[in-house]
């Protein structure tokens, strides 16, 4: 028997072995860089923290009488109606795509995740301008029916009910995606065994195939609620108030940190508390398949009238999420009397693809670094880092806006006294209001994006692999640029992909954080329809769709390309879900 003298063999098993052999404190000292890197992440939320208790001018006991309230009921109210919207939806279409074969279900099984493209703070200024009272529809109803303006009743779309109508046909990609690389891991022996036994379609879905999917449809729907409660543009647009438009107004409008700071902390943890109950709805239950008939589905073919419902059922999400908005867009552009001019569009497009390549290569190269640091000790303790690093995505982007700031607020006044000590002159701030703090955000927002790829990707390699480089002498840097690099590729680009179209849509963060005069599509479509030149808006939003559609189209099309089981890491790298993905 071998006896551990603190040294390693290059032939040691991988996964958190060597932490036995190591001295704690070479344990400690090589993770160290993770641990680096998840206080990175965790800076803003601790710099929050900080301004708990200070001195708020009686700001915090004002917006408790008045309206703290009130926000906090419609933005639970939101985010229940968003969750069982998103999960209708998505689960249903999930199942009748999977399970069933109707006319057009080639193409409505990847048009589903169209609406993915649009964020949701375009979708709303799209159906605003739907449904309006100028609007083509309600133009329409009135031609028929005779009626006045004031005589045709219609539903406001700026309101709480409109806010979740838009965000649920934006989010429900999310649940459906989860959804349906689970419906495809389900075993086929188990839904012949359920209409054997007397269940019909309907009863076997709920019976078999949707407690089957239940860690992966809670999952999804978590993530909707997550992506709810940090919404900032849809629901501003709506005139809705949640929390995050409360964080937004308590540090433009009464122009108080400490509120903000209060606020974000408030929102932070009813992020904490989704992830909490979907956890603990999840308890200790684990959902495994031991056949061998996973992958062969046969799909029971739908003729006649339940072929043609099942294709409208899945059409119209389809239609009013991606089809209408952007028709609508595109109407909007080609009416809009050139007041945004071209210099000013390619200015906005040059700072948007500039802010995104920075980011992805930024964040991506991050991540790789952090994947492969516990390569070798996914459990330990430097693997325990990289995964707390990863929460960074359920914070919300106006949280890690209001945070930045805050600590890089002091980091300025930290070096303006340095170099009044040293130097005996003033430094102008170098910090807030950069670019830098935007590139920041965007890596303590989207790092979990990057991350989840690659880490799937990371777990498929062999470990052989690595321990025979290390015996011929290669070193962790030869390892990762010979080994690691040329066969993550394919999760690479995924992960690029990823981060540049999500830094594309993020608002709220590059609202808080970017500097003077430097816009984005984001911002500039924000900031016309916030004074309601919505038809100015729509040329912006309408190239931030188009941006961020040939991603989607190519990541979508792995979900048929391969397996079920790569579909699935390839729908989780789509939703970005950072719940646990061992149950």
């Amino acid at each position: 028997m071998a006896v551990s003298t603190g040294t390693v063999s290059p032939l040691a098993p991988p996964s958190g072995a060597t932490d036995r052999v190591l001295p704690t404190r070479q344990a400690i000292l090589r993770a160290l860089p993770a641990a680096l890197l998840a206080l990175a992440i965790a800076a803003p939320v601790l710099a929050l923290v900080g301004y708990l208790g200070q001195p708020d001018e009686g700001l915090w006991a004002h917006l408790v009488d008045t309206v703290l309230w009130r926000h906090l009921r419609d933005t639970a109210l939101l985010a229940c109606g968003v969750a069982l919207g998103t999960l209708v939806i998505g689960a249903g279409t999930a199942w009748l795509v999977t399970l069933y074969r109707f006319p057009g279900r080639r193409l409505l099984n990847w048009a589903l995740v169209l609406p993915l493209a649009m964020p949701t703070y375009v979708l709303a200024y799209a159906w605003t301008d739907l449904l309006q009272v100028t609007g083509p529809i309600q133009s329409t109803l009135r031609a028929i029916t005779g009626l006045g303006i004031k005589e045709l009743w219609f539903p406001e779309i700026r309101s709480l009910g409109g806010a979740v109508f838009v965000l649920t046909l934006a989010l429900y990609p999310y649940v459906y995606l989860l959804a349906r690389a689970a419906f495809l891991e389900q075993s086929q022996c188990a839904l012949e065994v359920s209409r054997t036994l007397g269940c019909n379609a309907a009863e076997a879905f709920r019976r078999v195939g949707l407690p089957l999917a239940r860690p992966a449809v809670a999952a999804g729907v978590a993530f909707v609620v997550m992506e709810t409660l940090a919404d900032f543009g849809a629901v501003k647009h709506f005139e809705v108030g949640t929390l995050t438009t409360a964080i937004y107004r308590a540090w433009y409008a009464l122009g108080s940190p400490v509120v903000a700071a209060q606020l974000a902390l408030l929102l932070l943890a009813a992020v904490a508390a989704v992830l909490t109950l979907e956890r603990r709805a999840r308890g200790r239950a684990r959902f495994a398949t031991a056949t061998v008939h996973i992958f062969r589905k046969r799909r029971t073919a739908l003729g006649g009238l339940a072929g043609y419902v099942a294709m409208i059922v899945c059409a119209v999400p389809v239609l009013l999420g991606f089809v209408l908005p952007v028709a609508a867009l595109v109407t909007m552009a080609l009416g809009e009397q050139h007041e945004l001019s071209i210099a000013r569009l390619l200015e906005l497009a040059l700072n948007t693809l500039q802010l995104a390549a920075w980011a992805s290569f930024l964040v991506v190269g991050v991540a790789i670094a952090g994947v492969h640091l516990v390569s070798r000790d996914r459990q330990g303790l430097a693997g325990r880092f990289v995964r707390l690093a990863t929460l960074g995505y359920a914070v919300p982007g106006a949280v890690v806006g209001v945070g930045l700031l805050l600590l890089l607020g002091w980091l300025d006044r930290a070096l303006d006294g340095l170099s009044l000590e040293l130097l005996g002159r003033s430094l102008p701030w170098v910090l807030t209001g950069s670019v830098a703090a935007v590139l920041y955000g965007y890596l303590v927002r989207f790092y979990a994006i990057a991350h989840n790829p690659l880490d799937a990707g990371m777990a498929k390699l062999s470990p052989a692999l690595v321990d025979v480089a290390r015996v011929l002498g290669s070193g962790p840097g030869r390892i990762l640029g010979r080994i690691h690099l040329p066969l993550l590729r394919p999760s690479l680009l995924t992960a690029l992909l990823l981060v540049f179209v999500e830094t594309m849509k993020e608002l709220p963060a590059t609202l808080i954080l970017r500097p003077f005069n430097f816009d984005t599509l984001a911002i500039e479509a924000y900031q016309l329809a916030s004074t309601e030149r919505l038809y100015a808006a729509a040329l912006p939003s309408l190239v931030i769709v188009l941006a961020g559609l040939a991603p989607v189209v190519l990541l979508c099309r792995m979900l048929d390309r391969r397996r079920p089981n790569i579909g699935r890491a390839a729908a989780e790298a789509l939703t970005s879900s950072h719940t646990d993905r061992r149950a």
